[in-house]
């Protein structure tokens, strides 16, 4: 982003955004970064008597009064407009080049400062772009016109509650946050097996029972026997949110011009409701299933009653149904859903999943509310007016968007924040994967191949943290700080606007804002950054020759295809860079790699990762062979390896030096026969 500073006599903003001045402190920091910022010259200087003044209707002034109030800004309320010295909040009719609503404009001139918007959510996030420039520059505020508003209506972040609960005042405190960064949706993941979380009063086993289990973190509970206990039992860990809390809860949000969103899974991860309600299930036992019966009618009359009054207690427009990693295996013998998919003439179990999303959507609609889930939604047909959360790549998303379908953005590539954000060794334990900053925020939601009629189905970005493996507030914080940051940006700020370089600067010095207002944010100054390996290209004997798979590679995982083995690339952190491999067939890695010439080696050797909650193992044993006419070989290596579960995240050099002529490398890697899992390996190097 080229920056420069402008100097102008009138007021009206008519430069594209060029915020950052040449003088270096003088240079406004907003985060995200505005659509248009102008310098101009002199500065308004804040005072014991700057007044404030607001012209909105009443419930937007109350709100926005009561957050200055709370912020500690010194302003004193007063029922006209002055010429000097005094904070003005407008909403008008129409303000010069913005079309959202959620836009504003901002012009500080020595005498006033003054914020227009079409609406309450732009004054108010004009106050947070105000706020900013009053922590940088406290009292002497420079002249200068913001025209700002938002990339995307949707801009949101997921907090899982039911691996773990967390209470309503850390709920509160991280909208406090993400409000000031122009966050306006909090998706609250209310039900899962780990637990259910939100008190329906027609339903009290869900609060009394399902929401309480013996261990207080998850992995002791999944690696367990996984029950759970009442309410009253002296081991029981857990909670959820009274219905009063709920309303409290949206009410602090709609002061922060936030919109919670709830979540209430169907028809998968629900075995607390299954064991809570087994008679919903296929089986009508407790433990056993974790997939609503969709053939039983009094499944729908349950969901509907708990969907009854959750909408009851959230004003949302979306509710959210999940829909998500569905196992389905149940209903392929289930007389009743068997029964069901006959009757509707459904030819598989993905159409009895789209019959139930069809059948809420419906639900939803008549009570003036839409439904949204997760990608899966889409298998066997989506529903007429659902919106989809593409959370498996993209290309869901953009499916839906083809199909004239809303989209939100939320791939785990960039916007999971339950993996490790640095070097995994330095980290606090995580479900694995590497999402460091700069790959949260190279994120671009809209492909350059979306046609422009397709663009505006793109709705937003979300961040998702699930917490598994995040038992404590201060680890949430970590994990999502400031990597939602990124997220924000992302989010509101126009895409030839933003700069990775301009960015990491000002997230550095948001982290240590974050750590001042109490927060526990990663510290990105002690970074590592990337594995070692992965830094630069490595060269070797078999750097481009041709590699044959005796055993195929996953499909789901092929990295750079045919060429990964021998283009000299090495894997970073995890696999989900696209630089690893996977083999997931019998014989796992199998390959052989023509060197075109007998050659004197010395070395051949790989790397494996291991990260066992995501199914990735090292191998058990590599055979090593070489050979000279591509017909008889001569094993060089034979290398056993005890593969054992653990938590860490590890990688292991399997090789072979000597000396030895040959023209065919043959590298095999075998998994264990008790664990299986993925093999993941980068490059054999040959020397």
């Amino acid at each position: 982003m080229k920056l420069k500073r402008i100097f102008v006599a009138m007021l009206l903003c008519t430069s594209l955004y060029t915020a950052t001045a040449v003088v270096a402190d003088t240079r406004p920091e907003l985060t995200p970064v505005p659509s248009e910022l102008v310098m101009q010259q002199g500065e308004f200087e804040w005072k014991d008597n700057t007044s404030l003044w607001i012209d909105a209707p009443q419930a937007d002034k109350q709100i926005l009064a009561d957050y200055l109030h709370a912020s500690g800004l010194k302003l004193k309320e007063v029922k006209k407009e002055a010429k000097k010295q005094q904070v003005v909040l407008k909403i008008v009719q129409t303000v010069d080049g913005i079309t959202s609503p959620e836009g504003y404009q901002m012009t500080i001139t020595p005498q006033k400062i003054e914020i227009k918007a079409l609406s309450g959510a732009g004054l108010f996030y004009g106050i947070q772009s105000l706020l900013q420039l009053k922590g940088q520059y406290g009292t002497q505020i420079p002249a200068l016109c913001i025209k700002d508003e938002p990339r995307f209506p949707y801009r949101g972040m997921m907090l899982d509650v039911s691996r773990h609960f967390f209470d309503k005042e850390f709920v509160k405190k991280q909208m406090d946050i993400l409000s000031y960064y122009k966050i306006n949706r909090l998706h609250l993941h209310l039900t899962d097996a780990a637990g259910w979380r939100i008190e329906i009063k027609k339903y009290p086993r869900l609060t009394q029972f399902a929401a309480w289990r013996p261990q207080a973190v998850w992995k002791d509970w999944w690696n367990g026997d996984r029950k759970y206990c009442e309410e009253n039992d002296p081991q029981a860990k857990g909670g959820y949110y009274t219905q009063d809390d709920i309303r409290e809860l949206v009410s602090y949000a709609q002061q922060h011009y936030i919109t919670l969103i709830p979540e209430i899974e169907m028809p998968a991860h629900s075995e607390e409701v299954l064991t809570a309600y087994p008679e919903l299930s296929c089986t009508h036992e407790p433990y056993k299933q974790a997939d609503f019966c969709i053939g039983n009618e009094k499944t729908f009359e349950f969901l509907e009653n708990v969907l009854l009054e959750v909408m009851d207690l959230f004003p949302s427009k979306y509710i959210h149904v999940g829909g998500d990693e569905a196992g389905k295996a149940s209903w392929k013998t289930c007389p009743l859903c068997q029964a069901r998919m006959k009757e509707e003439g459904l030819k598989d179990v993905n159409e009895l999943q789209s019959y139930l999303i069809h059948r809420m959507e419906r639900f939803l609609n008549s009570h003036g509310r839409n439904l949204l889930g997760w990608d899966e939604i889409l298998d066997g047909g989506l529903a007429p007016n659902a919106t989809v959360m593409s959370w498996r790549g993209t290309e869901g998303g953009l499916k839906a968007v083809e199909a004239g379908h809303h989209a939100i953005m939320s791939p785990g590539e960039y916007c999971y924040l339950d993996g490790y954000q640095d070097a995994p060794y330095s980290q606090p334990e995580a479900i694995g994967g590497y999402l460091p900053l700069q790959k949260v925020y190279s994120y671009n939601p809209v492909p350059d191949t979306l046609s422009a009629d397709k663009v505006q189905l793109i709705s937003g970005v979300q961040g998702n943290l699930w917490t598994e493996y995040i038992p404590t507030p201060e680890h949430v914080e970590y994990m999502i700080y400031p990597r939602m940051m990124a997220i924000a940006e992302v989010a509101w700020s126009a895409q030839d606007n933003r700069s990775w370089d301009d960015f990491h600067g000002r997230a550095l010095k948001i982290v240590e804002e974050l750590k001042q207002k109490g927060y526990h944010p990663f510290d990105l100054s002690k970074e590592i950054g990337n594995r070692k390996e992965a830094q630069q290209p490595i060269e070797h004997l078999g750097l481009g020759k041709k590699v044959t798979y005796n055993a195929p590679y996953w499909e789901n995982y092929p990295a750079n295809g045919d060429k990964t083995l021998t283009d000299g690339l090495r894997g970073g952190w995890n696999y989900n860079d696209k630089l690893w491999q996977g083999f997931v067939t019998k014989n796992r890695v199998d390959v052989v790699i023509d060197l075109e010439k007998v050659t004197d080696i010395h070395s051949i050797a790989a790397d494996f990762m291991q990260i066992c909650g995501p199914e990735v193992f090292m191998p058990a044993q590599v055979i090593i062979s070489v050979s000279e006419d591509g017909e008889n070989y001569t094993q060089l290596a034979d290398l056993k390896h005890e593969v054992v579960r653990d938590d860490a995240v590890t990688f292991k050099n399997f090789g072979w030096t000597g000396s030895a002529k040959a023209r065919y490398v043959r590298y095999q890697a075998l998994a264990s026969d008790k664990f299986g899992g993925v093999l993941f390996t980068d490059e054999i190097v040959i020397k």
